[in-house]
């Protein structure tokens, strides 16, 4: 006779949640937020078409039916484990850590200092995804969302790693066709945008005080790694972020000809999911990214 089963990952949900009596504490328990634990617990009560816990303000009450349901399937939950110890095949140590960044970011700063933690930690698969998109509204639960903040996200614990502020920046090869040596020199330059962040070389101009400076021409890119890519190329004047443009600055690639000022700017942090704060290798990959954070350079004879 065919198996009548629920979804089990939603029956996985409800037994620890069940057994802990708090969805905030399943969460730890599963490594996956609470907002998770809800939804798995509320596929099942659609699925048994009951529901299985009272909601009172914070807190969740198993029903009767519920408390009598978990009594059932509880011990089945610890003889599989018993079993699985008994007869699993070990497997490597080897883990997934799954990390969701900004593509810029990812492709200027966190990409050329990988193979750094890959070599402390070369049982690690790291598992990259780009997005631009909100933390709140990111549809998958990764170990380490990266972006700007400081922000406060229900669900997630947040510390930031990477400070920067945004200075003009130009191939020392259009140097040498155009000078630029004060505010005034832009005049004759091609200021390049990111249809994204308008505002950045207003804002920039004000600080400097020369709001009113209009130069030669502009050039507007829809990616902020497009218009950096375009400035290494020698096409005009980009609004350079230091931390995401110090590799850049080093190799000699892009230069920041202008004394000041900088525009402050947010800075880069880590937002890591209630249920996965205390994993050994999120705390490591945090840990190394504060390190590196903490020791790159703004500028290169810093």
């Amino acid at each position: 006779m065919k198996r009548v089963l629920p979804p089990l990952n939603a029956l996985r949900a409800f037994e620890v949640a069940g057994r802990l009596g708090s969805f905030k504490e399943a969460a730890a328990e599963l490594h996956v937020t609470h907002g998770a634990v809800s939804q798995q617990v509320r596929l099942l009560e659609e699925w048994l078409a009951a529901p299985l816990f009272e909601r009172h303000n914070r807190r969740v009450v198993l029903t009767l039916a519920a408390k009598a349901y978990l009594e059932e399937i509880g011990p089945l939950f610890e003889q599989l484990s018993q079993a699985t110890t008994r007869y699993g095949v070990p497997l490597t140590a080897s883990r997934t850590l799954s990390v969701n960044a900004s593509a810029t970011f990812t492709l200027r700063w966190l990409v050329p200092r990988l193979a750094k933690f890959r070599a402390e930690h070369g049982e690690v698969e790291v598992k990259v995804e780009t997005s631009n998109a909100s933390v709140e509204s990111l549809k998958d639960i990764y170990d380490v969302v990266i972006r700007g903040g400081p922000d406060t996200f229900y669900g997630y614990a947040m510390r930031p790693f990477l400070s920067e502020e945004r200075v003009p920046v130009c191939s020392p090869a259009l140097l040498q066709r155009l000078p630029l040596r004060i505010t005034e020199d832009l005049r004759l330059h091609t200021l390049l945008h990111t249809s994204s962040l308008p505002r950045l070389w207003p804002d920039w101009l004000a600080r400097a005080q020369a709001p009113a400076l209009r130069p030669a021409s502009a050039l507007t890119f829809d990616h902020f790694f497009l218009t950096l890519q375009a400035a290494i190329d020698g096409i005009g004047i980009a609004m350079g972020p230091t931390a995401l443009v110090a590799d850049d600055l080093a190799a000699g690639r892009l230069v920041a000809p202008l004394p000041g000022p900088g525009l402050p700017s947010r800075s880069y942090c880590t937002y890591i999911p209630d249920g996965k704060t205390t994993d050994e290798l999120v705390v490591q990959f945090c840990a190394w990214l504060e390190h590196e954070g903490g020791v790159y350079k703004r500028f290169p004879n810093e």
